[in-house]
């Protein structure tokens, strides 16, 4: 492709992203189509000879958007959000131009820079204290396992690292039973193993008994275990319960415990003053991750983590081969040693561009909106008898399910079930599900970038109708 195709096609695809965002409640929310689908209409050998950038496109509007859920449509509630905005966008068209490799800063000195700035930038705006320095990660998850890596160092005076964890003695992971899944991941990752990772009992809000986690670290540290890290939620995968940080970070305190905090969608509502109770006990955190990639308009992926102690996750992390050394070598932020991998994107660019465009005040108003249409959604839940909430709505998450009268808790699990996959399959609206206390549970996201309150109420309309058909189906 010489430079003239490029900018026809470039401006093509402008053209095409604009009318996509335009357009995109026109789409069915979830994918339609079936197992396989996409797959065999792909051909089984590549091309022997070049084919037009024209025809890749009309396979893309063919063959691969039926097969695409819209995760940007006002109209999805599930999961969590994965949010982009127009200078999100741009920014990552400018990123994969340059194409540039920010391994070092030698490699690409303003991507570094940027980046230290960028996480100063994001440290103050959710008021985490200053001694904290950031990196940008490429998700929670791998936030999360480099903390428990770090920790795990810590807490063996770095000698796994050298040695092996089979001479580190007996860790333990504490988390509640509500952490989402990457915790158990990272820790089969590091050696620890699953059967050392401690899930503590929650209480009715769905946050973490303080009082059994120091009852289970008392256990253990008298068995002869090693706690090696906690793990706090502020925000839960499945209904956004917030971990009490103090209580846990006392605990953490006393018997010289690492403690990481996984914010990863909630993280985003600490810039809004009337949400830093949720960082009470601030001073005992060690570690610290959210995903602007979630909820602050940024597309994936960039994910702040941030660490009270640098020393130590450099300490875990650094390898200096001879083709990395350099002259600033200590003078500079070199990030291939802050994390797992080598290889680093030039992710600040887009979230300066993001930070800027919106300015602090318009985040602060798009994330407070968002909080309210919850609020709302939740009260028109409560208003219907058969309808029930099934967990304290704190941000942007509604648990709730249909509970028709004359049923047994079996059937019902059965019917917002039933419920949930007729709604999806519509392609209206785009839910997804929990189970608390053996309940089947819907969820309902009101965090997309774009979504109103009109869309939410056109959802509820939706859910009400299909709800009170769907016990005689």
């Amino acid at each position: 492709m010489n430079p003239e195709d490029f900018r026809k096609h470039a401006h093509e695809l402008v053209e095409w992203m604009a009318d996509y965002m335009e357009n995109i409640e026109s789409y069915p929310v979830k994918s339609q189509v079936t197992p396989g689908e996409i797959f065999s209409k792909i051909p089984d050998k590549p091309p022997l000879k070049p084919e037009s950038f024209d025809s890749l496109m009309k396979d893309m509007d063919n063959i691969i958007m039926p097969g695409m859920s819209h995760w940007q449509s006002p109209n999805f509630f599930a999961y969590f959000p994965a949010n982009v905005s127009p200078p999100s966008i741009l920014a990552e068209i400018l990123i994969s131009g340059i194409g540039a490799q920010c391994m070092i800063w030698e490699t690409s000195p303003a991507a570094a820079e940027l980046e230290e700035k960028m996480m100063i930038w994001l440290r103050d705006l959710i008021l985490l204290p200053p001694e904290f320095e950031g990196v940008i990660q490429d998700s929670a998850s791998t936030a999360t396992l480099t903390a428990i890596l770090t920790a795990r160092e810590k807490a063996t005076t770095f000698s796994v690292n050298e040695n092996g964890v089979s001479q580190a003695g007996k860790l333990r992971v504490y988390c509640s039973e509500q952490t989402h899944s990457s915790t158990e991941k990272a820790v089969k990752i590091s050696g620890i193993g699953r059967k050392n990772l401690v899930k503590i009992p929650v209480k009715s809000d769905f946050s973490m008994d303080a009082a059994k986690l120091k009852q289970a670290i008392d256990r253990d540290l008298k068995d002869g275990y090693i706690p090696v890290c906690v793990i706090a939620t502020l925000g839960t995968t499945g209904t956004t319960a917030v971990d009490p940080l103090r209580a846990i970070g006392e605990i953490c305190s006393k018997s010289g415990i690492h403690l990481h905090v996984d914010a990863a969608m909630a993280g985003t509502a600490l810039i809004l003053p009337e949400f830093q109770w949720m960082l009470d006990g601030r001073e005992y955190i060690d570690s610290f991750v959210f995903n602007p990639h979630k909820w602050m308009f940024t597309n994936f992926d960039c994910s702040a983590y941030f660490v009270k102690d640098a020393t130590s996750l450099i300490k875990t992390f650094e390898i200096l081969p001879e083709y990395l050394k350099t002259r600033t070598r200590g003078k500079v932020n070199d990030y291939r040693d802050w994390g797992v991998p080598m290889g680093r994107r030039f992710r600040a660019l887009k979230l300066w561009s993001v930070i800027r465009s919106y300015g602090v005040e318009g985040l602060r108003e798009k994330v407070n909106e968002h909080i309210r249409i919850a609020s709302s959604l939740s009260e028109m839940i409560l208003a219907e008898d058969d309808f029930e909430i099934l967990a304290p709505v704190v941000l942007s998450v509604v648990c709730f399910r249909y509970k028709p009268s004359g049923y047994t808790e079996d059937r019902i699990n059965q019917i917002n079930e039933k419920l949930n996959h007729t709604l999806n399959d519509s392609g209206k609206i785009y839910l997804t599900h929990t189970v608390l206390n053996g309940k089947y549970t819907l969820r309902m996201v009101t965090a997309q970038t774009n979504v109103t309150m009109a869309h939410v109420e056109k959802a509820w309309s939706l859910i009400r109708e299909t709800a009170r058909s769907a016990i005689h189906l």
